[in-house]
């Protein structure tokens, strides 16, 4: 039983190995393509290595960073993600936290609502948010905060909560005996404690919102705004013509800075999730 149980073991590790060579396969092609030629990659040489005459270095890069609205796109990408996943954070932790303390039907509809909203496909309700936005005017870079606020508040509030049910009622009943308000409380006491928790919650949110493109793109004047995402697709060089050398290099820009940030974190994810699993 032994041999047969490790067998099946390196059977998984190789399927799985295969698999996850699969999804890293379409990041390699772009990554050597940004290495490329114009004439390279347009052409059966695509999926190729690199050679000496189609090696162009690192000027695809500098053609993309020189790009006309590449660092306005990028400070808009990091405005908007920093303000979203701050805002996340802050306003879903404290609402977890009122969910789990104060215990009655309307705290406890509150979650199921936040939980189902995570069930809820985007497609449902993009057009009605899209004229929700323009009548609001939430359609800046300085308003979309408000949009990612609420659409990923069902998962951090979800994680949160789930966390919240671990710790001991008792060290928020002595806060309070030593004269804490819940503000202080909170703030004092129990933000700290969900340290993990906000950790994890924070690179996934910050994954969803830095690679977001159909929710930018419904609400944000192209004219006026780009994200990255949204600056990738509407990429174009001399005489309107699509530069496919630039625009592999700028795919990869923008893929490395959030792949570096998830192989920091990842291990923090993993005792966010863990420390959340937990029964009220």
């Amino acid at each position: 039983m032994k041999k047969r149980a490790n067998f099946i073991n390196k059977i998984w590790v190789v399927l799985l190995t295969l698999l996850s060579l699969l999804y890293v396969y379409p990041i390699v092609m772009i990554l050597l393509n940004s290495l490329k030629q114009e004439r390279a990659i347009s052409t059966a040489s695509a999926f190729k290595l690199p050679t000496a005459e189609t090696f162009a270095g690192l000027s695809n890069y500098v053609d993309a960073v020189l790009s006309k609205g590449f660092l306005q796109s990028l400070g808009f990408s990091l405005f908007i993600t920093l303000t979203s996943v701050i805002a996340i954070l802050i306003c879903c932790s404290m609402c977890a936290w009122f969910i789990t303390r104060v215990k009655n039907k309307f705290t406890q509809a509150l979650y199921y609502l936040f939980v189902f909203s995570m069930v809820v496909p985007f497609q449902m309700v993009m057009f009605t948010l899209a004229q929700t936005a323009d009548s609001l005017h939430l359609n800046t870079p300085w308003d979309i905060w408000v949009i990612y606020l609420g659409f990923g508040a069902g998962l951090a509030v979800f994680m949160f909560a789930g966390f919240m049910k671990s710790i001991p009622l008792e060290i928020e009943e002595a806060s309070m005996i030593d004269g804490c308000n819940p503000l202080q409380t909170f703030f004092l006491i129990v933000l700290p404690i969900l340290k993990p928790t906000m950790v994890s919650v924070g690179i996934l949110e910050a994954m969803w919102v830095w690679n977001d493109y159909l929710l930018p793109t419904l609400v944000l004047d192209i004219k006026k705004y780009k994200t990255i995402p949204m600056l990738i697709q509407y990429f174009r060089g001399s005489y309107g013509r699509v530069e496919m050398g630039p625009m592999m290099a700028s795919i990869m820009l923008t893929v490395i800075p959030i792949i570096i940030v998830y192989l920091a974190g990842q291990k923090h994810i993993i005792k966010g999730v863990a420390a959340g699993a937990v029964k009220g």
